[in-house]
């Protein structure tokens, strides 16, 4: 997400470069040295591509092996389709502007990839809600789990999570309600030809921010707490003998922990991530847009990077993820019953 970026063009001069110099109205280019773009180019075209190998690796393993179709394995299915669709189709718009300081691929695409953009952000965070609460009920509520947390209800919830995602992301972009209130401002200060950001007023900056970032965040750390606060009571209390369980209960609990754990992890890697932009994105405008373009572009593929980083997570800390990437890879997976496979 690229979200303010002001030009004074008053004090343009002649000699500046400009991404368009037959317009008038054309935004500054920032010129870099070749060896310097082709760095960028050369490091940024790597994390796009290891972001879309490793996440297009989870969504075939979940999807292929019978064994991961889970409640808790479609809601990492979704997680993993967002972060495939920042690899495809919002990081390598990104990679130009970002490289040629210019947005040379027209008006309405501007609008499709900042809506995108958004809606990917705001359905990670949205899946990551809905993940918590099924690690809370997997974890604190274990005999009400396969009631509350059925297949069905699963799926709904996604399919909820990813209808709003897209109405905000479409929405702020295409119904313009981040300039809302501040049109005449935004189009005779802000916007100019060769741009494509996605500018908040004061207000829809503060509600943006709270709503997507800081009150999910919020309410994820203070779940995951509970949720380990409750692990670390009831295996005392397992531990002291004050509830029995069978040796099939303990190990059904200690699948449930580790994935629990892991999951915990994947949320703190996008909460660290996406902190540093939308902590920007929160004060710039009460600042007087004081950041600068470029960090905005920086803290922007920080971002980007949380979705090369998950599949990364999963392979370190799931045994059968590294199994499944293996067939996949070798190409086993075209071998008769391979989808009935047991990866653990």
């Amino acid at each position: 997400m690229d979200y303010k970026w002001t030009v004074n063009q008053s004090v343009m001069q002649e000699n500046l470069p400009l991404c368009y110099a037959s317009v008038k109205n054309s935004c500054v280019k920032t010129v870099y040295a070749l060896e310097t773009r082709t760095f960028m180019y050369i490091l940024l075209t790597l994390i796009t591509f290891f972001t879309l190998l490793g996440n297009l690796l989870v969504i075939i393993t979940i999807i292929h092996f019978k064994q991961l179709h889970t409640p808790t394995n479609y809601l990492i299915l979704s997680l993993a389709v967002a972060d495939l669709l920042v690899g495809g189709m919002v990081m390598p718009p990104s990679m130009l502007r970002l490289v040629e300081t210019c947005w040379f691929l027209g008006n309405l695409f501007c609008k499709i990839h900042s809506s995108l953009d958004v809606t990917m952000c705001t359905a990670s965070i949205l899946n990551l809600c809905i993940i918590s609460l099924d690690r809370y009920y997997a974890v604190c509520h274990p005999l009400l789990y396969h009631t509350k947390m059925t297949t069905n209800t699963t799926l709904l919830m996604i399919f909820v999570c990813w209808a709003l995602a897209i109405f905000v992301g479409f929405g702020i972009a295409f119904l313009e309600l981040g300039i809302l209130g501040v049109e005449d401002f935004y189009y005779s200060t802000i916007a100019c030809e060769g741009g494509c950001i996605v500018y908040l007023s004061k207000t829809a900056s503060v509600v943006f921010t709270m709503m997507y970032f800081y009150i999910p965040a919020v309410v994820l750390i203070s779940i995951y707490l509970k949720i380990f606060h409750i692990a670390q009571r009831q295996a005392h209390m397992i531990q002291n003998g004050q509830v029995k369980t069978s040796q099939r209960q303990t190990s059904v609990r200690k699948t449930e922990i580790k994935a629990t754990k892991t999951l915990a992890i994947v949320i703190g890697v996008f909460i660290l991530f996406w902190a540093p932009f939308f902590i920007c994105s929160l004060f710039d405008p009460f600042l007087g847009l004081v950041f600068p373009r470029g960090l905005f572009d920086f803290l922007s593929w920080v971002g980007y990077s949380n979705s090369t980083c998950n599949p990364i997570v999963y392979a370190l800390f799931y045994s059968w993820f590294r199994k499944s990437f293996k067939i996949i890879l070798l190409g086993k997976i075209f071998q008769p019953n391979s989808s009935r496979l047991k990866l653990f």
